[in-house]
């Protein structure tokens, strides 16, 4: 024990994975922050609550963050801080749509990351996601590795459980890859997927995958139309907590992340959603993995697309 981690942003998304991470009773403590006042001490109140119940020791602490930083001293020495601040998506948006409001609130985030938790490990959700990782590095200047986003494992998420759902099969015995950005260019690696070991395109005509794929890749946005306020945070919150829970056990388990590529797939100098195996220090290394030619032309053009974006983010 004695790890801490803090959850940054106490919305629905922030809220949900600040509940995950108590549950698996494997930190110290998780601090829940929010600019609303009270809204963190309320829900972590609520959650240490919860503890009989659930039967976990986890410590639940809220803090309200003003404009200049106050109230950051609460997450000092945190070892992981996942980042849910910023305005979600509304019906019609896409994540794009989101790119100057958010910076400016994960750029001051960031910065009080850097001030209190200076040896964090940060893992990011807030969207635009692949450029808002790229300026959380930036504002932080953390090395890029531990520095990261949480994308590919929702996608990958997505993906399974509408494939499960086609074949009618349970999710156990579905495999899928989703690498690339997190949005109109991810990249679903066909050829990395399965159903009980049986490659995806022996079961399923390739229109079929292809149509699972846009589904997959339209996934967010399906839910946002849905719910028409507010956008997912159940799955999504799965997925991050995940990410903080192989750095806080330095476990090296393999997970699609937004990572910095440094040479691989021929890819350099570019925040990207990839394989890699995620330990204390965020990033252990970048995972490669056998593409087809498409896929590959798939991963390279996704990585320009972001590029093109991460190098206005740096002036936001």
């Amino acid at each position: 024990m004695g790890k801490k981690v803090t959850v940054v942003g106490a919305g629905f998304y922030g809220s949900t994975t600040a509940q995950r991470l108590a549950e698996y009773d494997i930190f110290e403590t998780v601090v829940l922050t929010d600019i609303v006042e009270g809204k963190p001490e309320g829900l972590a109140l609520d959650l240490n609550q919860s503890r009989p119940i659930e039967g976990f020791e986890t410590k639940i602490v809220g803090a309200t963050t003003g404009p200049n930083g106050e109230g950051y001293e609460a997450i000092e020495g945190s070892d992981v801080v996942v980042i849910t601040a910023g305005l979600p998506r509304k019906p019609g948006m896409s994540r794009m749509d989101l790119l100057g409001v958010n910076a400016k609130i994960v750029r001051s985030v960031a910065e009080n990351i850097a001030k209190y938790a200076p040896n964090a490990v940060v893992i990011v959700v807030s969207n635009p996601l692949d450029e808002m990782t790229a300026l959380a590095q930036i504002a932080t200047q953390f090395p890029k590795n531990r520095v990261l986003g949480q994308a590919g494992m929702l996608d990958s998420a997505r993906f399974t459980n509408n494939v499960a759902e086609e074949l009618k099969v349970p999710v156990s015995t579905v495999t899928t890859l989703t690498l690339g950005s997190h949005g109109d260019t991810m990249v679903p690696v066909p050829s990395k997927s399965t159903v009980n070991g049986k490659p995806l395109a022996d079961l399923l005509p390739a229109d079929k995958v292809e149509e699972l794929v846009t589904r997959t890749r339209n996934g967010g946005a399906e839910v946002v139309a849905l719910l028409k306020t507010g956008s997912a945070y159940y799955a999504p919150s799965a997925a991050a907590a995940r990410m903080a829970k192989a750095v806080a056990e330095d476990s090296g388990a393999v997970m699609p992340v937004c990572a910095w590529v440094d040479g691989e797939y021929g890819i350099s100098g570019v925040y990207l959603g990839v394989e890699a195996e995620i330990g204390a220090e965020g990033v252990k290394k970048v995972v490669e993995t056998a593409l087809t030619d498409t896929e590959l032309a798939g991963l390279k053009e996704a990585a320009e697309a972001v590029r093109a974006k991460q190098a206005d983010v740096a002036e936001l």
